[in-house]
């Protein structure tokens, strides 16, 4: 299991240690939520501390688009050093049907032509069928099992229908692609997903507000 504790749980007054903390602890990513405060009611990461995190650790930096413009903010946030870019399903629902499937395949496609892996998020209300026709284009799908742009939200157990779904058709594909769960992970949530077939978790403030190199242990 790879796991990417949520800087977004960080302690900011005690940053620099979390971090060396985090970088000798088996996490091998590390996921930095940006938040636009448009397409979820709350403001977080500009580009710039993503430049800071990467002078200070060399795990894999995911980033997680909960944008309006994830066109946009892709860019900026692989210009800022970011290895990995996941954007949301939902923030193309502006479009019809056939200009939104091509939008988000464009946008894939241009993540992977500058050699960086992308991944496509659901929430926890989208029905899971609309990944299916975007298994070739992906390198990862993250199913939120909180509503997304907040920390600290209860697990919803009907997220593991949508990864033992997801899990599925990715073998039946034959595809190496990770399935990443993200909200209210902790070391029972962790089990259940890596049940249903996830080998990402993103867990936050399970791994911040305790022994950080404990909390990854039990989750990896």
């Amino acid at each position: 299991m790879i796991v990417a504790p949520s800087v977004l749980s960080m302690d900011y007054s005690n940053m620099l240690e979390q971090t060396k903390e985090l970088n000798a602890s088996k996490a091998e990513w590390m996921h930095f939520d940006v938040m636009d405060g448009h397409f979820v009611p709350n403001l977080t990461f500009g580009p710039d501390i993503l430049k800071g995190f990467k002078k200070i650790s060399d795990l894999y930096m995911d980033v997680h688009l909960m944008v309006s413009d994830p066109v946009f903010f892709a860019d900026v946030f692989l210009k800022a050093g970011a290895d990995h870019i996941t954007f949301h399903e939902e923030s193309f629902d502006h479009l019809n049907e056939e200009d939104k499937v091509k939008a988000i395949k464009d946008l894939a496609k241009h993540v992977r032509s500058l050699g960086k892996t992308v991944g496509l998020s659901i929430k926890p209300n989208t029905d899971v069928a609309c990944v299916k026709q975007y298994l070739h284009d992906f390198d990862l799908f993250l199913v939120m099992s909180v509503e997304p742009g907040f920390g600290g939200q209860s697990f919803m157990e009907n997220s593991l229908d949508k990864i033992s779904c997801i899990s599925k058709w990715v073998k039946e594909e034959g595809l190496d692609t990770w399935i990443q769960v993200d909200g209210g992970i902790n070391g029972e949530t962790c089990k259940l997903v890596k049940e249903a077939g996830a080998n990402v978790v993103v867990a936050g403030s399970y791994v911040f507000k305790q022994d950080i190199a404990k909390a990854v242990d039990s989750l990896a």
